[in-house]
């Protein structure tokens, strides 16, 4: 199966080349090849433990992989040790890849003793080091383009699911990152607040932003994505544009599974 093509003047924000992750005996991703070229957005979709959550979390480190190579604009990760042993060998490199590539998770992981306008800010004065002023007039514009400006000084156990769900998405934006990466962002809402999350990430993509989602949501996948990937058992079963994967899918598997999830 063909990777997205990377453009011949700029490296893909992120590239994974043969990307293996197991848990003991259970080998959860085996060998996968990807890329989220910049201003792309790339939805990975497949029916539960087929290895999606895994492969984002491996795309900025949260988790370790046993195999392959995992590049950031460019630039491989470096490793030392092999098999269960590999583990990312440059601290100054694990901390530009998670500074640069935010993520935004299906249970919102807001800080419940600080308001939500401290939530926003908490990384970039704490991680990044930057002005608070600047930060704060930042953190304020960007609650108000998710909009929930007027929540800036709730504490997050006053707001929605929805609510926080944006609150979240602010905080990661307030990084000013390379890449969103998204966890099943509307998993955890019940349908209406869903589509207040929705419309915060169709904007993000109408921004061109680069954005990697891990998604159940077949209508979200279908009208933001510039590249679907449907992964199957730990392998990519088939990818392409949106169009293609759901207008006219190559193979049976990918046609069960958009028949079920259609039927839900």
């Amino acid at each position: 199966m063909n990777t997205i093509p990377a453009s011949s003047e700029v490296a893909p924000v992120i590239e994974i080349r043969g990307l293996h992750k197991a848990y003991g005996p259970l080998e959860v991703l085996k060998g996968v090849s990807m890329a989220a070229p910049r201003g792309h957005v790339v939805s990975l979709i497949g029916s539960s433990g087929s290895g999606k959550s895994t492969l984002l979390r491996c795309c900025n480190l949260l988790e370790n992989s046993q195999q392959g190579d995992i590049l950031f604009e460019g630039d491989a990760v470096r490793w030392k040790g092999q098999g269960a042993a590999r583990t990312p060998a440059d601290r100054d490199q694990v901390r530009l890849m998670r500074t640069n590539l935010s993520m935004v998770f299906q249970q919102f992981n807001l800080w419940s003793h600080m308001s939500i306008l401290q939530n926003v800010m908490e990384a970039p004065l704490t991680v990044l080091g930057q002005d608070k002023a600047e930060v704060e007039t930042r953190a304020r514009a960007l609650l108000t383009k998710v909009g929930i400006g007027d929540k800036a000084d709730a504490w997050p156990a006053q707001l929605s699911g929805g609510q926080q769900q944006r609150a979240a998405i602010a905080r990661a934006l307030c990084m000013q990152p390379k890449a969103l990466l998204f966890d099943e962002p509307t998993s955890a809402l019940d349908p209406e607040l869903q589509q207040e999350v929705v419309r915060v990430i169709k904007d993000l993509a109408a921004e061109h932003r680069t954005m990697i989602i891990v998604t159940h949501d077949m209508r979200l996948a279908a009208d933001v994505s510039d590249h679907v990937v449907f992964l199957h058992q730990g392998l990519i079963c088939e990818e392409g544009p949106p169009a293609q994967l759901f207008g006219a899918p190559q193979t049976d598997r990918l046609r069960q599974f958009l028949s079920a999830t259609m039927a839900e």
